[in-house]
This record gives C-alpha cells, structure tokens and sequence, in this order.
C-alpha cells in the first residue's frame, strides 16, 4: 500500500463528496453526508481512497440501505450490523460510503474519531504511524485506536 499526504486527494474527494451529496439529496430521507477517514484531514497518510459517512434517523435507516442498495455496489456485507451498511461508489478515486443511524455506536465512532484526529497533531502523528506499521495487524491495531479515541472519558471523582 502506497501512502500519500491527505493534501493530494482532498479536493478530488471534496468534489466527490458534494457529488454524492447531490445525487442523494432527492431520494433519501432527511440525512448528512461527511467526508471522513484520512484523506479529510490535511495532515494525515491516505492510500488515495475517499471514505463517506451518511447518517440518517434511525427510522429512516431501512429505507435509506434498501434505496442504496439500488444505486451502488454492497461491500464488505460480513460487517454489517443493525447499525451499519457499507456501500462502493463510482468516482474518480475509489470511494465507501459507510451508512449508520444518527445516535449509534457506528455514527459516534465514525464522527468522534475522525473529529478528534482533525483536531489533535499527537492524535494525528498516532494514526500515522499506524498507517507506516505495516499491513500485517493493522486493521486490528487501527480498530483498537479508534475504540481508544471513542470510549467515553472516565468521570472524576
């Protein structure tokens, strides 16, 4: 896997994003896409692919997978789970849309993470270095990363 700074994909992927955005607007319920994963944050190692989070009600989380599953491609079907389908989308660089209700587990491990490596240099250096580790482990490693980065912060007292 050839890595490269995020600085030389992210406006293909904010195109592709805004192009996502457009086509979905019309046939979804209420919804929000987002750019995340690394080639969203200046500063970060990406293998040149574009990751989408579309959060959605979670009453409208059915109709919303039932709808993509007619305009793109299902990928990795062995993870999905009540709260998560993952979907391929034709674009300039290989692009996933992850779908998760607003609220669940998914939805605030996707925007929680991502948030705090945008905002945390040291955060940012960990999930380098993770991408230069190698791929052997690494999904295992950057599962326990992001779980670091999401479970909630002990109380006080």
């Amino acid at each position: 896997m050839q890595l490269r700074p995020a600085e030389t994909v992210i406006d293909a992927a904010r195109r592709i994003a805004r192009d996502v955005r457009e086509r979905l607007a019309p046939l979804l319920p209420p919804h929000e896409l987002t750019l995340t994963g690394g080639g969203s944050v200046p500063g970060a190692l990406t293998k040149g692919d574009v990751d989408l989070h579309l959060t959605v009600a979670p009453d409208g989380f059915p109709r919303t997978v039932a709808t993509l599953r007619g305009l793109y491609a299902v990928v990795h079907p062995e993870i999905w789970q009540d709260t998560l389908a993952t979907f391929a989308v034709e674009a300039e660089l290989p692009t996933g849309l992850a779908v998760t209700p607003a609220g669940s587990e998914h939805d605030v491990r996707f925007r929680r993470a991502w948030q705090r490596i945008a905002a945390d240099p040291r955060l940012l250096a960990e999930y380098n270095a993770l991408k230069l580790a190698g791929a052997e482990g690494y999904e295992e490693r950057k599962s326990a990363f992001f779980t670091r980065l999401t479970r909630p912060a002990p109380r006080a007292g």
